[in-house]
């Protein structure tokens, strides 16, 4: 949705999705509008709880068969697993995602790895589809005013138009952009501190692996550390995602910048940095 600024304040039920890397501040900017009658739809959350749930448990299921104690306990049924994923706790997606690697040093064997890749993929076009659902969910049942839908930082990875259209049909995009170098190398090094797991469209993959495993002197990606792999790739995501991104803000939504959103402490702050996007766009 596109707006001037008297539109925008007219606009009695706002609803806003948050475009970005992982890191920019797109999660608080979520908690922080939850005190504030905004619904906070999370992407990730979404995933975890409705279109990867399944193979999450399947996956742990798989490991506790491994466990003669656990399989005799799974197979008469005597006891049960749940994925408690929680909107502020991520990690059985994360888990479930998993690293590209060795599988002895908890890595994932490449096959494996791109079919969980796709799964995941789908799972995201899957819930961001589900967005204009959940906007009338969280008026019509939840009573909530407004709306932020915190997409994961691989919207711009999906390759999916119907997913773009709907998010611009029914919300109002706000893409949080890394202007300042310093902030950049802050951002790459935190994720490079404690790597985690990502998503990659496929030919990037490809074409990234390749490049590591000449340059390391590797045959296969099961000879990779895991993290050394991710630590590497990020700076490589980071920069490959960037004009992704702005070919969708640029058309359909506003950009503002890490730094700007970092000086948000309520509603009110929030609602005025959109004012100054939607006045300098």
């Amino acid at each position: 949705m596109k707006f001037d600024i008297e539109e925008f304040r007219r606009w009695e039920n706002k609803k806003v999705t948050l475009l970005g890397m992982s890191g920019v501040g797109k999660t608080y900017l979520s908690a922080l509008l939850r005190d504030s009658q905004w619904f906070h739809f999370s992407g990730d959350y979404r995933i975890g709880t409705r279109y990867l749930d399944e193979p999450i448990i399947d996956m742990i299921k798989l490991q506790a068969m491994k466990v003669p104690f656990l399989k005799e306990l799974l197979r008469n049924d005597w006891i049960s697993i749940q994925n408690n994923i929680k909107i502020h706790d991520l990690g059985p997606v994360l888990s479930y995602i998993g690293k590209l690697g060795n599988p002895e040093l908890g890595g994932i064997e490449l096959e494996d790895f791109i079919h969980r890749q796709d799964l995941y993929r789908q799972g995201e076009v899957a819930a961001m589809l589900d967005v204009p659902s959940f906007i009338n969910k969280a008026q019509n049942v939840y009573g909530y005013q407004h709306f932020v839908n915190d997409v994961g930082g691989s919207l711009c990875e999906l390759g999916s138009p119907q997913v773009i259209n709907t998010l611009v049909e029914h919300t109002l995009i706000l893409y949080i952009q890394v202007t300042d170098s310093e902030e950049e190398n802050k951002l790459i090094k935190r994720a490079q501190s404690a790597p985690k797991p990502l998503y990659y469209r496929p030919e990037f993959l490809q074409n990234e692996l390749a490049v590591y495993l000449k340059e390391n002197n590797l045959d296969y990606a099961a000879q990779m550390i895991p993290d050394e792999f991710t630590r590497w790739i990020f700076p490589r995501l980071f920069h490959s995602r960037i004009p992704r991104y702005e070919a969708i803000a640029s058309p359909y939504g506003y950009t503002v910048t890490s730094q700007e959103v970092s000086q948000v402490r309520d509603q009110q702050d929030f609602l005025q940095l959109l004012e100054t996007a939607i006045a300098r766009s």
